[in-house]
């Protein structure tokens, strides 16, 4: 019993990275103007988008495990290349890319639906 305790603990602290590193490989990447050391920086994460508006968007995201981050409700810029991978509206579900700049602040690099 002991043993599947443990199992069961391990497993809820690694599925988070494993989850994140899923959503990883459903984007493509090839076209996306960033520079190398944004694109191996970047994080992914499931959100849904509470409202888009000139340069931002409003998301509630999942745990961001890599970068340290709960789950929360925050507003996001947007990169001035940013992706969208189709069409996004308040209220969509979709994957996030995101990506530090030059500042050392996270920002939206792409957005895909899910």
């Amino acid at each position: 019993m002991k043993y599947l305790t443990l199992t069961f603990i391990a497993a809820l602290l690694v599925a988070p990275a494993a989850f994140a590193q899923m959503n990883h490989g459903n984007m493509d990447h090839s076209n996306m103007p960033m520079t190398d050391t944004q694109m191996e920086g970047a994080v992914h994460t499931k959100a849904v988008v509470n409202s888009i508006a000139d340069g931002t968007a409003n998301v509630s995201h999942e745990p961001i495990p890599e970068i340290g981050w709960p789950a929360m409700t925050m507003d996001l810029s947007l990169a001035p290349d940013a992706q969208m991978m189709g069409e996004v509206a308040a209220g969509d579900s979709v994957t996030l890319m995101l990506i530090k700049g030059d500042d050392g602040m996270y920002m939206i690099g792409a957005m895909m639906p899910e």
